[in-house]
Parts: structure tokens; C-alpha cells; sequence
């Protein structure tokens, strides 16, 4: 198995990228955020996960170990493939998409294209228990799941303050779950708070109208 390249990048395109591997120049695919940190000219590290088909070999490159860990996980869930693996790191960071799988956040992976709601739901029924926040631990002090927390709601396309307003409230409205430093039990708390905050300005703009 090929699980990393390390040389001078030679081309960049809008999916791929070639390393000049010792002479041999070898292509990867990639998201647009790993391809946008690449140079022509400059060397380059990056890890792969090297996909054999009868009639291929594909190799994928990721910023990190991590990167390819999420790839190789997503890959287990029925009806996902490579490319479509890849389209979710495109959309959500790593940590995002751990911290939706924890919470059961169909929605999450139904923002990347491709996957429909249905697709969508049985991502997170097939990666329940498989994916969870790295620092999802009890105990784990606030500020280092608030960061979390954050980024996996800026993720799902929310603004930074609205995910920190969110983010205060669920917690003066529950503050054991908040003790627990349970990020998905935290995240889910944040997006029903969410979810009532937009209906209550929604009956409000109506009544007003």
C-alpha cells in the first residue's frame, strides 16, 4: 500500500495533483482545500490511500493521516465511494464530520452533493460508533469542546456568531449536558436550540406582517 508522497509537485489542477516521486510522476486526487496548499515547484508531503478496481488505480491525497482516516471510514458506509468520500472532506472538515455522525446530523452530509436525504441517513446509521470527536471524553473542560463545538457549526454553514450565541444558550439551558464535555450531546443540544430560535423569529415575522 502507498500511504504517503513526499516530493516536488509538478502540476495542479482543479482535482489532481502530480509528485515527482524519485523520477516517477504520480497523480493524486484531492479536495480543493489540500490542492490549494501545493505549489508547482515546491515539495510537498502528503498521506494517500491507493484504490485498486479491476480496471483502475486511483490514488487519493489528504493534508493528513486523519484526513485519510475519515476517507477510509466513509468508504465502509454502503453506497459511498471514493469520489464521494472525497466530496464530503470537501464540505466538512474532519471533526465536523465526526462531530455530525455523533450527533445523528443527517443534514451535514446532505449538504455535500450528491448524497440525497436517504443517502444521507443510513451515512449516519452505518457510521454510528465508528466516528466520534476526538476529544470527546467526560470531563473534558470547556474550552477545549467549545472549539469543537464551534467548528462543526460554522461547518454546517452557520456564522461564528451564531454558533457562539447558540452555543451559550444551550449551555445556561443545560448545564450538566455542558459538564459532560459530550461534543455530540452538545452539538445536538446547540441545534435544536437553533432550530426553536429559528421557528420563534419565523412566527414573530409572521404575526408582524
Amino acid at each position: 500500500m502507498i500511504s504517503s508522497l513526499r516530493g516536488p509537485v509538478t502540476h495542479v489542477g482543479l482535482n489532481s495533483a502530480v509528485i515527482d516521486v524519485n523520477g516517477v510522476g504520480l497523480q493524486i486526487l484531492a479536495t480543493p482545500q489540500t490542492l490549494a496548499g501545493l505549489r508547482v515547484g515546491e515539495q510537498a508531503s502528503v498521506a494517500t490511500a491507493l484504490i485498486v478496481r479491476e480496471d483502475s488505480m486511483t490514488l487519493f491525497g489528504f493534508e493528513d493521516a486523519d484526513q485519510r482516516e475519515v476517507f477510509e471510514t466513509l468508504l465502509a458506509v454502503s453506497g459511498v465511494g471514493p469520489r464521494l468520500a472525497l466530496a464530503v472532506l470537501a464540505v466538512h472538515a474532519p471533526e465536523a464530520i465526526r462531530v455530525a455522525a455523533a450527533a445523528g446530523d443527517d443534514k451535514a452530509f446532505s449538504k455535500v452533493p450528491g448524497i440525497g436525504p436517504k443517502g444521507a441517513r443510513r451515512i449516519v446509521l452505518e457510521l454510528a460508533g465508528k466516528l466520534v470527536p476526538l476529544d470527546a471524553v467526560p470531563g473534558t473542560p470547556r474550552q477545549a469542546w467549545q472549539g469543537q463545538v464551534l467548528t462543526a457549526m460554522m461547518g454546517l454553514g452557520w456564522s461564528e456568531k451564531d454558533a457562539g450565541a447558540a452555543i451559550d444558550a444551550a449551555v445556561d439551558e443545560a448545564p450538566e449536558i455542558a459538564a459532560t464535555g459530550d461534543v455530540g450531546q452538545i452539538l445536538k443540544l446547540t441545534l435544536r436550540r437553533l432550530g426553536q430560535d429559528g421557528a420563534r423569529s419565523s412566527a414573530r415575522t409572521t404575526v408582524g406582517s
